[in-house]
Parts: C-alpha cells; structure tokens; sequence
C-alpha cells in the first residue's frame, strides 16, 4: 500500500492566521477568550483548549467584561464590536483579510440596495459565523440561501444582488445564480440587468476543486479528513467523492474502517481548509499500521 498526503491540502492563510495569534498571545497569558471555535475542526479545538483558549458564546460575551477575547477567521457583524466597546474588552482580531473585504463589500452593496428598494442574497449556511458577519452588515436583512426552493424567498420583482459565503462551492454558487437568472426570464418582472451577482468565494478555496478532483482520480482510496461542521470540508468532500467512489469522510483516526483498504491500494490523504497537517499524519501513520508494508509519502 502507497499513502499520500495532498500537500496543498490543510490549513488556509485565515485559519492558520487565527490559530498563530491565539497560540502568540497564550504564551503571554494563562488563558484567552474565544467567540466560538476558532477553526471547525473538533481535534484542534481539543489542542488549543489545552493550551488555555477558552470558547464562548455571543450570549456569554454580554457578561464578561475587562479582559481579552480573540475574534476568529470567520469575522463578526457590528454588534459584537459594540459589546466589546461596552464591556471594556480588548479584541484580539484574527478576520481574515478576505472576509472582512467581503464585509465591506456587502455593506456597501446594501446601502445601494435601500436606495433602489432591492434585496441583498446572500448564498451560504445558515447560523454559519461568517454568514452571521456578512447579515450583520445589512441590519439583517439579508436573505441567506442554499438550495433552490429558499429562492421563494425573493421578490422578483425587486432588484437583487446576491454574494457568497467564501467557503462555499463554486458549482454550487453558479448553479444558483442561473436558477435565479432562470426565474427572472419566466416571470418577465424583472430585467436581468436589475440581478447582479457577485463571485465572493475565497480562490484558495475554490483552487482546491480541480486539484482535488485530480488528486482523487490518481488514487484509488481517499480519506478525507475535516470537521463535520466545516462547510468547506462538506464542499471539497464532495468533490473527492464525485471523482472517486472509494472516497470516505472522516474526522479523526476514529472513524477509519480496515475494510476500506486492500493491501494493493494507493491511499490519498487531503482535507478542508480548517484541516491541520498533524493531524492527517496521524490519520496517515494510523492506517500504515493496518499493512505493515505501506509506504508514506508527502
């Protein structure tokens, strides 16, 4: 057996960004503060908890005051902002570049949106911390979609701009700008001029597509490694699985089967932007154990 482990999978510059902040100002300091889990991936999470980040709600946040809270890669809407003025709380920003240009660009898309009395769309997963930050910049206004039927939703007889989660599929981001194109044409409300779109999909994220479709397709097992909350793990995993069938999810070493494998198999190892190396070397090393003849590669 041959193990690979994809090297442009793992961590994206946002979540090791975060990650490198939280771990520089926990050597300072015994314990920090974080909204939310910092990267969706349970076994880092584990890791840093150790080291003494501290997760906690938005609900918390409101009783915690004079001390220091670490804002992740995923970004946060106004509000949080303003209770950290309240309570006196200094901000360790980790946002990633990309979201917080988003943001701004949403805002902006919005104010020209009440002018025109339109709407803002936005594609992406519900309750996600980065969808919760982009709403946030339209008072929440903004209508968040995933599928086709959400797009009952909207009024097509108004203007529409509709942006993306940066993690989301890019298939899947055109798949429903034609379906919403597709509903202007049939109800001659609206005149497509009136629909912009906006690509706002983060392209270390949709660059990972056609590598893994290939790296897939050059193995014949692929273990897929990522958090079961990452949305972009659930978008990059189904790339895997449709260029190869012999593709599994799995979170951690855990979840491995030994049925999976025949001794004659190439193994490929990749993961989700919210993935950390470590830990696909674990998932590496524990399935060698199961041929002891298995060669790793990296």
């Amino acid at each position: 057996m041959e193990i690979t482990i994809d090297k442009n999978s793992g961590y994206c510059f946002g979540v090791e960004f975060a990650i490198r902040m939280a771990e520089d100002e926990m050597t300072e300091s015994d314990s920090l503060y974080c909204l939310g889990d910092i990267v969706h991936n349970t076994m880092e999470v584990k890791r840093l908890s150790k080291l003494g980040l501290k997760v906690i709600s938005r609900d918390e946040l409101e009783n915690i005051h004079d001390t220091k809270v670490l804002i992740r890669a995923h970004g946060e809407p106004p509000d949080t902002y303003r209770t950290a003025m309240r309570n006196n709380l200094e901000l360790i920003d980790a946002s990633c570049p990309v979201v917080l240009k988003l943001q701004n660009r949403v805002k902006v898309a919005y104010d020209n949106m009440v002018e025109q009395n339109g709407q803002m769309v936005i594609y992406g997963k519900p309750g996600h911390a980065e969808v919760i930050g982009l709403t946030g910049q339209t008072k929440d206004e903004a209508m968040v979609i995933t599928n086709e039927e959400d797009l009952d939703k909207i009024d097509f007889s108004r203007p529409i701009t509709l942006f993306s989660q940066t993690t989301k599929s890019t298939k899947g981001f055109y798949k429903i700008k034609q379906q919403i194109e597709d509903r202007i044409h049939s109800k001659n409300q609206l005149e497509i001029k009136d629909f912009k779109a906006n690509d706002s999909i983060c392209r270390q994220v949709s660059n990972r597509e056609p590598h893994l479709d290939k790296f897939s397709r050059e193995n014949d097992v692929i273990i897929f490694v990522s958090g079961k909350k990452s949305s972009n793990g659930k978008a990059l995993y189904s790339v895997c699985k449709e260029a190869n069938a012999r593709s599994y999810f799995v979170e951690n070493t855990d979840d491995l089967e030994e049925a999976w494998f025949e001794l004659s198999d190439r193994v490929g190892i990749c993961g989700a932007t919210s993935t950390p190396m470590w830990l696909m070397e674990d998932v590496s090393k524990y399935i060698s154990t199961i041929h002891k003849k298995s060669k790793i590669r990296v």
